[in-house]
């Protein structure tokens, strides 16, 4: 089977009503890092909470002080949003392929880690790059994930849709697919997070299980220029037209 490594986004829906609380990996791994942010949310430390959230204002921040493990809970696809999930339109989708989503995307939270896209999460809030206390997520979750995720993955096909930073999540060392993308030439920042939204829509929508089945794929907007192959690494260069 295929599976796809995504981002979070910033921006988060509110809400949800997801039961489970059955997360990717071993049901204690996150346990450190959720109870050291759970600590800061609930204290008194505003000054403390704007830095983790990494917000300036104290009313901005009441959306995310609850407690999270008594939080309403909605799945990981479903409650990141921004340019990517913009563009993948996930509510328009069908059940199955809103299905192929939730079990075949795994999306590497600053908060979560690596949670499969039909993972129950409550509504939380990491900049990008801050530690939670002592805690920086991306050390804390490649020693603690790595070999989880090298087990989970072995027997699938990997296409890596993930922006750069979350490559210190988890480095993947069997052979993978990744997408370029480029436009009049030059390698394009805020369209990438667009197209990999489409690019992950197209793949649901035809319920795409090998990389094979993606490379005959046409998508709107997009023709390969070139496909380079570095180790363990397959990068297929896109052009948009």
């Amino acid at each position: 089977m295929l599976k796809i490594l995504f981002s979070p986004s910033e921006g988060k829906n509110s809400g949800g009503d997801e039961t489970s609380k059955t997360l990717l990996g071993a049901s204690n791994a996150r346990d450190e890092i959720l109870n050291e942010y759970n600590t800061i949310v609930l204290g008194e430390d505003m000054e403390a909470i704007k830095a983790l959230f990494g917000i300036k204002k104290d009313k901005d921040c009441k959306p995310y002080i609850n407690d999270i493990f008594n939080s309403p809970l909605m799945s990981a696809i479903e409650r990141y949003q921004g340019v990517a999930y913009d563009y993948l339109k996930y509510k328009e989708l069908s059940e199955p392929q809103k299905e192929y989503l939730k079990k075949n995307t795994i999306i590497f939270s600053n908060l979560y880690g690596p949670l499969l896209g039909g993972d129950p999460i409550a509504n939380y809030k990491v900049k990008q790059g801050n530690s939670v206390g002592s805690i920086a997520p991306d050390k804390f979750y490649k020693d603690r994930f790595t070999y989880q995720l090298d087990l989970y993955l072995n027997s699938d096909e990997i296409l890596d849709l993930r922006a750069g930073y979350y490559d210190k999540f988890y480095k993947l060392t069997k052979p993978y697919t990744t997408l370029k993308f480029l436009k009049n030439g030059k390698t394009v920042s805020h369209w990438a997070k667009a197209y990999r939204g489409i690019v992950l829509r197209e793949l649901a929508k035809h319920e795409i299980s090998s990389i094979e089945e993606f490379m005959s794929l046409e998508i709107e907007g997009l023709s390969v220029a070139e496909i380079k192959v570095i180790k363990n690494k397959t990068e297929i260069v896109y052009n948009i037209v």
